[in-house]
């Protein structure tokens, strides 16, 4: 049986029916803290799709996928093994057509996906009714986060807006750890290079300003990013230590 992710239910008590705007802030705030509590942007889009399922009214499911111009479609954070099956499409059948709206309109709906077209991916499935909401665009592609369910007409102008609401949320979280995940990596890179750059001094008895030359020509020599060379030429440093003790 598939694995399925449960929310706690103390982290949004009655969440698939909000009685007021008080209630939904809440249960906003409590997603929020814990979007924001994740490392990477991988975790945070699992985090979401969790979370999706506990707050958006009636969904039962919810997948991330990326969606490039060609039609191309990468799930990339599920709740269950069927939302993969969904985008990549059923053998003898179309792919599920609704997401290529998304790059006109920020929100999609299938109402039954028994009756509409493009539906049967879904309907095959058996889930019956979707709400996609676009998280984040650019020229190239879509990021998408879509909640299912196996009953029809689920997906409500109430649970559009609870939908958008927490999609605004997930963008600004997927955001920050995009950025924290770039810092993070390019002082690897600082670092990385500051290592190369000390083995070439201490190698070819020269200064840091020399050293460095030395490694960007050889990085436009070889057609290899500077990053990749100083990795190489840290490993093989490392390498050549160990073997002479």
């Amino acid at each position: 049986m598939p694995k399925r992710f449960v929310v706690p239910a103390s982290d949004f008590p009655e969440s698939s029916r909000f009685t007021g705007d008080f209630e939904l802030a809440e249960a906003l705030v409590a997603a929020a803290r814990q979007l924001h509590g994740t490392a990477t942007p991988h975790s945070t889009m699992e985090t979401a799709v969790r979370l999706a399922v506990g707050l958006v009214p009636g969904a039962e499911q919810a997948g991330i996928s990326v969606l490039d111009r060609g039609g191309n479609r990468r799930t990339v954070a599920w709740t269950d093994e069927s939302v993969r099956a969904v985008e990549a499409g059923v053998p003898g059948r179309v792919k599920p057509s609704y997401g290529e709206h998304l790059w006109q309109e920020p929100v999609v709906r299938v109402v039954d996906s028994e009756t509409e077209e493009g539906g049967e991916p879904l309907a095959a499935l058996g889930l019956r009714s979707a709400l996609a909401l676009r998280l984040r665009a650019d020229k190239r592609r879509l990021t998408v986060l879509t909640v299912y369910s196996c009953k029809p007409g689920v997906f409500d102008e109430a649970a559009t807006r609870i939908g958008r609401l927490f999609t605004a949320h997930v963008s600004l979280a997927l955001e920050s750890a995009t950025v924290r995940e770039q810092l993070t990596e390019a002082m690897r890179t600082r670092d990385l290079i500051g290592q190369a750059t000390g083995i070439l001094m201490e190698r070819m008895n020269i200064d840091a300003a020399e050293s460095f030359d030395s490694l960007v020509r050889a990085s436009q020599r070889e057609n290899v990013k500077l990053r990749d060379l100083a990795r190489r030429i840290v490993d093989a440093n490392n390498a050549t230590r160990e073997a002479g003790n």
